[in-house]
């Protein structure tokens, strides 16, 4: 469903090149929930980044499905993030003047769908993730858990290939944290959907099916869980620490 080949990305400053992703390939299949992890510093923002095609890279592919994205013009982009990818950030990313509902509809408003569909598969997927009731309010009067699982709802309104997640639970205590986790393994579960997350929080990602580690740039490894999810957690802490990660890296 994801597939990445050979990716590298710099950054240029002065006469210094600095090499963030170097040679990275790897692969997410439908309907699997896969994490990036590594120390700060290793490229994990960055790799998400140019998956999303919101910075540029120098080498390398991009396919979704079974498409070349790597370089795609931005109208064509533009329809492929609204059709094709659907989003959630750190910082939830809601629109302050929009109700919790109107958020989640709003990747069929700007494709041109008609009212009554939207509005079905808002109520659905709000029945799904424990948010209908909270529909008429806004943002700022719900709580950060309820603010995230309705970006996860917003995300797979057009059924996109993939959700990039960036840092999802980052904001969040530890029961909203939970929370989120469980409407991704919800979404994989009912929909199949397709989920690759950038964390740091090692809790969130042993509810993961993969765990791809990155240092340097470069893909380390990879953990597979299956087995006790607080194994696996202690596994990913244990690879964490072994690569040298601060206490920010195993929160």
């Amino acid at each position: 469903m994801l597939k990445v080949k050979h990716l590298s990305k710099s950054y240029t400053s002065g006469n210094q090149v600095y090499p963030v992703l170097k040679d990275v390939s790897l692969e997410v299949k439908k309907g699997e929930f896969v994490a990036v992890m590594g120390p700060s510093g290793s490229g994990k923002t960055t790799l998400l980044n140019c998956i999303a095609r919101f910075i540029p890279h120098e080498e390398g592919e991009i396919f979704l499905g079974d498409k070349d994205i790597s370089h795609l013009k931005e109208k064509a982009l533009a329809r492929v993030r609204n059709r094709r990818l659907g989003f959630v950030f750190q910082d939830f990313m809601l629109l302050d003047g929009l109700t919790v509902f109107e958020n989640i509809c709003l990747p069929q408003i700007i494709a041109g769908y008609p009212l009554v569909q939207m509005e079905e598969k808002a109520g659905n997927l709000g029945r799904m993730f424990g948010i209908e009731g909270i529909f008429s309010k806004y943002p700022a009067e719900i709580s950060g858990g309820e603010r995230q699982r309705t970006a996860v709802a917003r995300a797979l309104m057009n059924k996109p290939y993939v959700i990039l997640a960036d840092e999802p639970t980052g904001n969040l205590d530890s029961k909203s944290c939970k929370a989120v986790i469980d409407a991704f393994r919800q979404a994989k579960k009912e929909l199949d959907a397709t989920i690759f997350m950038v964390t740091h929080d090692s809790f969130a990602a042993s509810f993961c099916d993969r765990v791809i580690v990155l240092k340097d740039g470069q893909v380390y490894g990879e953990l597979t869980g299956g087995g006790s999810r607080r194994a696996f957690m202690d596994q990913l802490l244990d690879t964490i620490r072994t690569l040298g990660g601060d206490d920010d890296d195993l929160a």
